[in-house]
């Protein structure tokens, strides 16, 4: 299947270059989850979370981070990485300052076109994600901290567990315990993010 994927992709670039138009074309290669058990896939003999703990419809960085590669040649200089943390709902902003559309209102997503241009990036005050499934689950990532709370369904008041990624990438350290004037601070971000809607919320990814 990655060996199909591949071919797929290389005929896309393959009819842009013979269009003439791959030098300014925009292309973004990412995927919607992290590895999944479904189907009986097996991500453990794969290793296909690395380092990262979870696997899809998990909210530890396991099941949100992916990575995201861009080819823009006309734009983005050859062999650029970036750290700059953002999510899918930052796509349509995105896309929308590219193509001068008027920017979308009332979404948390912001363009990260800058990235793109190796410009000045405006950051994310926070990310916040909720799952309805499994007992119910949040997260919210501010900076390099990262807040979890599982069961939220079956626990209204349940315990939260407090991660610091930049030392801490595969979440095993929980700071909880150690860090509760930090705790206290996100647990009112979370509530502040958290909204109550109609519409069906959908959880989604870090790029």
């Amino acid at each position: 299947m990655i060996s199909y994927l591949d071919d797929q992709v290389g005929e896309i670039v393959a009819k842009l270059r013979e269009l003439g138009l791959d030098k300014n074309t925009l292309i973004m290669f990412s995927s919607d989850n992290g590895p999944h058990l479904e189907g009986g896939a097996d991500p453990d003999y794969f290793d296909s979370s690395g380092m990262f703990r979870g696997y899809k419809r998990d909210l530890y960085e396991g099941g949100i981070r992916v990575p995201m590669i861009a080819r823009w040649p006309a734009v983005i200089a050859p062999g650029t990485q970036t750290d700059h943390v953002s999510a899918f709902w930052d796509v349509v902003p995105t896309v929308a300052e590219i193509v001068g559309a008027p920017q979308p209102q009332h979404i948390d997503g912001i363009s990260f076109l800058p990235t793109l241009k190796g410009e000045s990036q405006p950051e994310h005050r926070y990310l916040y994600w909720e799952f309805h499934e499994k007992g119910g689950r949040q997260a919210l990532r501010s900076g390099n901290w990262k807040l979890v709370r599982y069961n939220v369904n079956l626990q209204p008041q349940g315990e939260y567990e407090l991660y610091n990624l930049q030392a801490d990438p595969s979440e095993e350290n929980n700071l909880a315990g150690e860090q509760s004037l930090l705790l206290d601070s996100l647990r009112m971000v979370m509530q502040e993010a958290r909204t109550e809607s109609d519409v069906f919320q959908f959880a989604s990814d870090t790029l």
